[in-house]
């Protein structure tokens, strides 16, 4: 265990590292490039399905013969179908394994995207949006576990990179797929087509990724007797549990609060940057959302090379002394100046100035947040694969599940904060609330070693990083 006085992820003892090294050279970097690919494609479709949902809920009301309102519950519903899903799945890959979970959660998803579409009442709706959702859930915590099965520690910063930036570039172009399909298409032909998408996924997994946690490490191959169909239970509130650990719960409210950014600036768009430079077309307000998935794409193959040479550089400084913490330094472009300055412009421009200018400062406000966001949540991903190497998955989860926890509260009070006191203040008032996150990141940064030493969550070792 980690005492106050070591700022390392430390080692019982010096040996073994040529066997440690050796995991790592299972797969040949392009090998390891395939698996990146294959499991950002299914880490993309949560935010996908959840998102490509909203533009259509107009058209989805007026078929059931509801209300928008009504409707809008499958928003929430998916966000909490997200949370006990990933759960779910992280839990279980520890046990059976990252490439059993996507082969058991894919067909979820298939059948409840063929169960959307169709749906002919509400409650229909809501019962197979929340199977589609579930089944697809996995996707973040599957890919944040493989990549750090397959990626050294040094290393490990690009991959989650281009991994977390498929992931948020699905929630900014889901908007502008759904909207397309609400304007010229059907909103049953969408989820038909989720559900295609799904069964090609399930066959790129089935036949091209290998099964990576490292060997001897799963509650499987651990039982002395088995049989042929082996269930077993596997509790998955039990990841929640590793943040008591302060570092860990402190880096997961700074994603958060980091995060919220995004949503209050893309939720409520068709009613601040679409009624202020009045967009009625729903296709083009999809496509209003494009920016801040381009600055998530850009920025976060470019967060990840930043924490792995801010890693190197530190270790250098420190004679070969390994911090983790280090990695964190990278937020501070993203967390300190484009998150709070991208949304504290955009609700400036979008109060006071109107026109073509106006519209085009805000859509260059979105793609700086997405930049910005991406080099706060992209270190940070990093760090709690590199401090719970071994519980990769479980922790990416819990931090999935409370973080869209926090989210599903923070969106259901976006709008009513802007009707009440206007976009520029309720932009204002999450810039700081960003920034607070980034004060918590520095205090991590700085007495990350106490906080670890504090709390034993089974963080990493040499040996099983």
């Amino acid at each position: 265990m980690a005492s106050e006085e070591s700022p390392l992820l430390t080692s019982s003892s010096d040996g073994d590292k040529t066997a440690h090294e050796v995991i790592y050279d299972r797969f040949t970097r392009r090998r390891k490039r395939w698996i990146v690919f294959i499991v950002s494609c299914a880490g993309l479709l949560p935010k996908l399905v959840a998102a490509s949902f909203v533009p259509s809920i107009p058209q989805v009301a007026k078929e059931l013969h509801s209300t928008h309102a009504a409707v809008s519950l499958t928003v929430s519903l998916s966000t909490f179908a997200t949370a006990i899903g990933t759960l779910v799945w992280a839990a279980y890959s520890s046990f059976y394994g990252r490439r059993t979970m996507y082969l058991c959660g894919i067909p979820f998803l298939c059948i409840g995207s063929c169960g959307v579409a169709m749906s002919n009442s509400l409650q229909s709706l809501l019962f197979w949006q929340f199977i589609q959702t579930f089944g697809c859930s996995g996707g973040l915590s599957l890919g944040a576990g493989v990549i750090g099965d397959i990626y050294k520690l040094e290393e490990r910063g690009i991959g989650i990179g281009i991994f977390l930036g498929a992931t948020l570039f699905g929630f900014a172009v889901a908007p502008f797929l759904g909207g397309v399909a609400a304007q010229y298409w059907s909103w049953r032909n969408l989820h038909y087509s989720l559900a295609i998408w799904g069964l090609l996924e399930l066959l790129l997994i089935y036949v091209l990724l290998p099964e990576t946690s490292h060997p001897g490490t799963l509650g499987i191959d651990k039982l002395k007797q088995r049989r042929r169909i082996h269930i077993a239970w596997v509790n998955p509130l039990r990841s929640l549990w590793l943040l008591r650990s302060p570092n860990l719960f402190g880096v997961m409210l700074a994603t958060s609060l980091a995060l919220i950014t995004d949503y209050v600036l893309l939720v409520p768009l068709a009613y601040t940057i679409g009624v202020r430079y009045g967009i009625t077309n729903k296709a083009i307000i999809g496509a209003c959302f494009l920016p801040n998935g381009l600055g998530n794409f850009i920025g976060a193959p470019l967060a990840g090379r930043l924490s792995d040479v801010l890693i190197r550089k530190w270790q250098k400084k420190r004679k070969g002394v390994l911090s983790p913490e280090d990695r964190l330094r990278a937020t501070w472009i993203g967390g300190l100046f484009m998150v709070p300055l991208s949304i504290g412009v955009s609700g400036l421009l979008t109060t006071y100035v109107g026109g073509p200018v106006g519209l085009f400062l805000n859509l260059l406000c979105l793609f700086i947040n997405g930049m910005g966001v991406v080099f706060v949540l992209n270190p940070i991903g990093s760090y709690n694969v590199d401090v719970m190497h071994s519980q990769s998955a479980e922790i990416t989860a819990a931090n999935a599940g409370v973080r869209s926890f926090i989210l599903s509260v923070a969106t259901a009070l976006v709008i009513p904060s802007i009707e009440r006191i206007g976009v520029a203040w309720t932009n204002t008032i999450v810039a700081v609330l960003a920034l607070l996150g980034q004060g918590i990141i520095f205090l991590t940064i700085r007495y990350g070693d106490r906080m670890r030493a504090s709390v034993d969550v089974g963080f990493s070792t040499i040996e099983n990083n």
